[in-house]
């Protein structure tokens, strides 16, 4: 079987996550931010019953297109799930956990996709994009000290 290349690794997951009907899915490519792994992928899920579900179908996913799986954390409580895939790692969270965690504002200088399944606006926090070189600013000088007569 060929090797998932991390952008065909990153759709599947996507489209796993999307079968089981995860909501506000969210992709961000850190590769410029660490580098171990590529692109974080974010979910909700609306129970931890769905939370356990949606990770246990994107194993199976990525096992069925021979994507190793590195490992999983948290499928215990079903709170917040962690698929480690390698390049990508896939975050299956209940919303207030998502929420309290907020991983997109964590990982905000990482270049996002737009958001999957959305049933509301996502928060993201983005950076700012820099000040203007100060050649480039205006000259104006602030009002001096004003004199008595």
């Amino acid at each position: 079987m060929k090797k998932l290349t991390t952008l065909a690794k990153k759709k599947l997951v996507i489209s796993a996550l999307e079968e089981i009907k995860a909501h506000d899915i969210q992709a961000i490519d850190v590769r410029r931010l660490t580098a171990m792994f590529d692109w974080i992928v974010v979910a909700s899920a609306e129970s931890a019953r769905q939370t356990k579900s949606l990770s246990r179908h994107l194993r199976d996913r990525l096992a069925e297109f021979g994507a190793g799986i590195v490992g999983t954390e948290g499928e215990e409580s079903g709170e917040w799930v962690l698929v480690d895939a390698g390049d990508i790692v896939a975050h299956v969270m209940q919303p207030a956990v998502r929420e309290y965690y907020n991983l997109e504002e964590l990982w905000g200088e990482g270049k996002f996709d737009k958001v999957v399944g959305s049933s509301q606006p996502v928060k993201t926090v983005r950076r700012r994009k820099a000040a203007a070189p100060p050649a480039a600013r205006a000259t104006r000088k602030a009002p001096g000290p004003r004199r008595r007569a």
